[in-house]
Order: C-alpha cells, then sequence, then structure tokens
C-alpha cells in the first residue's frame, strides 16, 4: 500500500526526515467489499494480509484461494453479484473456476474503472487518514490500517457516500408490464 505525500511542521530551513529501516521488505495487503441491499444499510467488509520479509516462490499479497473464501457470503445470507477490477489475481483461471464451483457467486469484470468502483474511495479515504502519520513498523501500521478501516464500517453515511459516488444505480430493476418498450 502506496502512502500519499503529506505536509508537515518543521523549523524552518530544516527538512523534516522519517528513517526507514528494512524499506520494501515488510507489506500489508488490503481487500475490500462494499455490500449494498435494498432495505438495509450498506456494509464495508475487509481482510488484511501481512507480508512479513522476502519469501522465493511465495506470493506477497492475496491468493486466488483468499479471495474465494465464503465468508463474505455468510456474513450476507445471499447470492453475491461481484464486481471488480482486472487485477491478474481477479481473472485468472483458477479464480474463474473457483467462481464457477460456487453457484451462488456471479461475476462481472469491467475494464479498469477506478470512477466506478467503490472501494477506491475507500482506499483513498484510508490512505489520507494515514499520511501525516509516522509507523514504527508493519505491526502498528497493520493495527492503524485495521482501527480506520472498522470505524469506516460503523459510518453508514460515507459507505453511502461513497456508493453514491460512483453515479451507478443500485435499485433492483422494476418489472414492465408486457407490450412496454
Amino acid at each position: 500500500m502506496r502512502l500519499p505525500k503529506g505536509r508537515t511542521w518543521g523549523r524552518r530551513g530544516h527538512t523534516p526526515v522519517v528513517a526507514v529501516t528494512s524499506a520494501g521488505t515488510k507489506r500489508i495487503s488490503l481487500a475490500a467489499l462494499i455490500c449494498t441491499r435494498p432495505g438495509r444499510r450498506p456494509r464495508l467488509i475487509y481482510r488484511t494480509h501481512v507480508d512479513r520479509g522476502p519469501h522465493r516462490g511465495r506470493r506477497k499479497g492475496f491468493a486466488e484461494s483468499d479471495y474465494a473464501q465464503d465468508a463474505a457470503h455468510q456474513q450476507l445470507g445471499g447470492p453475491v453479484v461481484l464486481v471488480w477490477d482486472n487485477l491478474n489475481t481477479h481473472v485468472s483461471r483458477t479464480m474463474r473456476q473457483l467462481i464457477a464451483a460456487r453457484e451462488w457467486l456471479t461475476y462481472q469484470l469491467p475494464p479498469y474503472a477506478p470512477v466506478l468502483n467503490p472501494v477506491e474511495a475507500v482506499w483513498s479515504h484510508l490512505k489520507r487518514s494515514l499520511a501525516n502519520l509516522a509507523k514504527h513498523g508493519i505491526d502498528q501500521l497493520t493495527t492503524l490500517v485495521k482501527t480506520r478501516l472498522k470505524r469506516m464500517q460503523y459510518r453508514t453515511g460515507l459507505i453511502d457516500g461513497f456508493l453514491t459516488k460512483t453515479g451507478l444505480d443500485f435499485a433492483p430493476p422494476q418489472p414492465t408490464a408486457f407490450g412496454d418498450l
């Protein structure tokens, strides 16, 4: 996760410096869903994956099997239509097979369109909240990220705003009378 540059205060003529150790060897990966259902409040569901260092032959982030867990389906209690970007893990043969094995799951893979993805607003909001904070390690960053995402989960107005910002219509289609065109 790349953090945006932020502004800070410092003595005139002295550039603030933050010491970074082991840069690039540890990382936190995030995955999230924003779920909506007519008559219910929207929900934010997220998962974290911490990579603690260099590993040969092992994926640094989420693998297909991590995405294909049935936890979201169990939490939501109904069929799921998944709309996501074209990340290589999302479009792999393995992922297509995992999705095909779940009759309750359908998916759509639009071309990369971050403006239409409400989760992109979650990432933007999260990154802005972390911009001016100096973290001392991956554990501290992980705790902070989880805390910020947990707070977002309880701000339904914020999640509604993320959905509204996309301009997509999430209302179920209305039945039409025979002969209407």
